[in-house]
């Protein structure tokens, strides 16, 4: 039998992908490029922003045509809808998209076998009663491996849900309460990643940094700064030079993360660390429980820690009630931090959370206005950065062939900077050292590279 999958939304939802397809192959399934030629259709979604939801709603009322064009000599496909847009509709999904077989949110993934098998017996699905859903109470539970077959990066999850609640957020109604994994099974997906040949491994969470586990024996618990001192030892013994993660909330990550990160260089020299706003007024509204002040001590703290690192964020402008004032104090405190990127967008009502009751909303034109000034600055600031590097030589991850040209290579360094340097593809996967020779918009160009054996440091 056949399957298809579409992920959207944040890499946590590409890790869930994953583990779903392992339990596919296991059963034998094999997958196709196209929903059209599958036996099983998977949509594992996104609700952070209704965009996200709207382009979901999009592709299944095209599913839906598919369905009744399908050739009358094979039974329609089965549509799934999984993640974040399923634990917030629910069964109520099916009305807006009458295509829709089964509705599966983050705290059912128990159901996915059951599912399948009763695809393979061509037993007819049975929807879940209101008395079941009581009675089964759904918990979430993580996949043993979140690997992508003949992949050299894999993201592990480590923690599940957010207690935070900043206002704008929907993620803790989707999600649920924070769950922390145990850290034996994070053990164990280290070891398979790297006997799967896995170069780089990425931390996941909602709040990675608030990961706090307890066993079922008094006083057994392990913290994220202890976590990453269990990782940093996997990876060395395991031969994974690369480790990552995200995303990191400012009000919870701690001195001592900062200095196990800064003592074991199998951690990247990249940290992306959310700030949304610089005005303490508005991070106060958000509900984000730090002040700039506190941020900007995070970062000098980073820095004197790992003056190599890069840093990365999130700014969120036109939140209700943001002056003019606010956006001056987000711009200073980007004029102080300097990120390498950011991802930055305007405040959209969100139905279901705290904010979408707040008076004093922005206008949309001014939003588009502050958000283009926003814009603007970081362009300039990732420009110089990019700019003052010209000349380095550094240790990259070769990820795959550059999209503009067949005969060069896309690298990586541990910055998160993007390399193009001519190469064969069979170098896929493996670490080289190069030169940064010159800058094309925001990627880097090398004329010439050198395989090297993987070790912890980027310092040549």
């Amino acid at each position: 039998m056949k399957y298809f999958f579409e992920t959207y939304g944040c890499q946590m939802n590409t890790a869930e992908s994953a583990a779903f397809k392992g339990v596919l192959r296991e059963r034998g399934w094999s997958e196709v490029h196209d929903g059209a030629d599958a036996d099983l259709v998977v949509l594992n979604t996104c609700s952070v922003r209704i965009g996200a939801e709207t382009r979901v709603l999009g592709r299944l009322a095209q599913y839906e045509a598919l369905k009744k064009k399908r050739n009358p000599l094979h039974r329609p496909f089965t549509l799934v809808v999984a993640g974040c847009m399923a634990s917030r509709l629910g069964e109520t999904l099916k009305v807006q998209a009458p295509a829709v077989d089964q509705v599966m949110g983050t705290t059912e993934v128990s159901r996915f076998p059951r599912i399948l098998e009763a695809l393979e017996q061509g037993l007819p699905l049975q929807a879940v009663s209101p008395e079941q859903a009581v009675q089964e109470k759904p918990v979430f539970s993580f996949a043993p491996f979140h690997g992508e077959e003949g992949q050299f990066r894999s993201f592990i999850p480590i923690m599940h849900g957010c207690n935070n609640f900043c206002s704008y957020c929907i993620v803790p109604y989707v999600r649920g309460r924070e769950v922390s994994r145990d850290p034996r099974s994070i053990r164990e997906e280290i070891q398979a990643a790297a006997k799967q040949g896995i170069r780089e491994i990425t931390l996941l969470g909602q709040n990675v940094n608030s990961y706090h586990w307890k066993s079922g024996n008094p006083g057994e618990t392990l913290d994220f700064p202890g976590l990453l001192e269990l990782v940093a030892s996997e990876a060395e013994k395991n031969a994974i030079p690369w480790v990552r993660f995200l995303s990191s909330h400012p009000k919870d990550l701690s001195s001592q993360a900062i200095r196990v990160m800064a003592t074991h260089r199998v951690f990247c020299r990249h940290l992306h660390l959310c700030v949304q706003h610089g005005s303490n007024a508005i991070l106060a509204a958000m509900n984000r429980g730090y002040t700039r002040e506190a941020y900007l001590e995070l970062v000098a703290e980073i820095r004197e820690a790992m003056p190599d690192i890069s840093l990365s964020t999130d700014i969120l402008i036109g939140f209700p009630g943001e002056t003019h004032g606010d956006l001056e104090q987000t711009l200073s405190l980007m004029e102080a931090v300097k990120f390498l990127y950011a991802y930055m967008y305007h405040y959209n009502p969100r139905e279901g959370t705290a904010a979408f009751t707040f008076p004093d909303r922005i206008s949309e034109a001014t939003k588009r206005k502050r958000l283009a000034h926003v814009i603007a600055l970081q362009k300039g600031h990732t420009l110089e950065l990019l700019q003052s590097r010209i000349g380095c030589r550094v240790k990259v991850l070769i990820e795959g062939i550059s999209r503009k040209n067949a005969n060069e290579l896309l690298t990586r360094t541990e910055r998160d900077e993007m390399v193009v340097v001519p190469g064969s593809p069979s170098l896929i996967g493996s670490f080289a050292e190069l030169y940064l020779n010159a800058l094309r918009g925001n990627t880097f160009r090398a004329k010439e590279l050198s395989v090297c054996p993987c070790d912890y440091s980027d310092s040549l």
